[in-house]
């Protein structure tokens, strides 16, 4: 595959997102695609083609600050909303995937909310969201979980808390566990006033069919179960949790 095709190609995925309202999602597209021609072009010796890509690069890159407006209208209004159908047996879903492009400088704290991190690999799959957090967000100062607790293995939920807090520390993260018999929502609120709705919370993925095969460590090969991911924002998150 050629540069150009290549370009295209990532480029066309932003438009099908894009006119599926996904737009955070198609930004990351144009911004790709949108690199790679402006790189093209640089190279380019033919009048002709240079023209071509230039006129290309204009399209598009006027599309994406079109909707970076259009986003930054839909935050400050509270109007923001993008949904994400995980399909039944679908791949290409890990956390990064679904919402790393929200995970920057920006975010200082992180509130997870799911009542089922209680056996062990809900447990790594909390362990797998923080080390995304720790790499993705440089300013990131606390993570803050709120989960039930496991009656039948209690003792050993609560090592892998304690093991998970000491290693943050590290980092200069703090972890703080929190837990609640009543808890039904399951959602993670950052900082910077995104909020990402899993409707399975962070468990959606199946398991692998042994321990050697595609997608036992990366989450991008492994299937999943059907769910909805609603991402919303909201000015009012550093009011109510900060």
């Amino acid at each position: 595959m050629n540069i150009e095709s290549a370009a295209i190609n990532i480029l066309k995925r932003g438009v099908d997102l894009d006119s599926k309202k996904r737009y955070t999602e198609a930004l990351v597209c144009y911004q790709e695609g949108l690199q790679i021609l402006v790189d093209k072009m640089k190279g380019e010796c033919d009048d002709k083609i240079k023209i071509y890509l230039r006129k290309k690069v204009e399209e598009y890159m006027n599309r994406a600050e079109t909707i970076k407006k259009l986003v930054l209208h839909q935050k400050e209004t509270g109007q923001f909303h993008e949904q994400v159908l995980i399909e039944n047996n679908s791949t290409g879903h890990s956390y990064k995937t679904l919402f790393g492009r929200f995970l920057d400088e920006d975010v200082q704290y992180v509130v997870v909310e799911d009542p089922y991190i209680r056996s062990f690999h809900q447990g790594q799959n909390f362990l797998r969201l923080c080390e995304l957090l720790v790499r993705s967000c440089s300013n990131l100062r606390h993570i803050e979980l709120v989960t039930s607790r496991d009656n039948k293995s209690e003792g050993d939920q609560g090592n892998w808390f304690a093991n998970l807090r000491n290693d943050l520390v590290k980092y200069k993260v703090q972890l703080i566990v929190k837990y609640s018999e009543t808890l039904h929502d399951r959602q993670i609120i950052l900082s910077s006033g995104w909020i990402i709705k899993i409707g399975r919370g962070l468990d959606f993925f199946k398991p692998p069919e042994n321990k050697f095969c595609l997608g036992v460590y990366d989450l991008d090969l492994r299937q999943c179960h059907e769910t909805t991911v609603d991402i919303v924002h909201s000015k009012n998150v550093k009011q109510s949790y900060g």
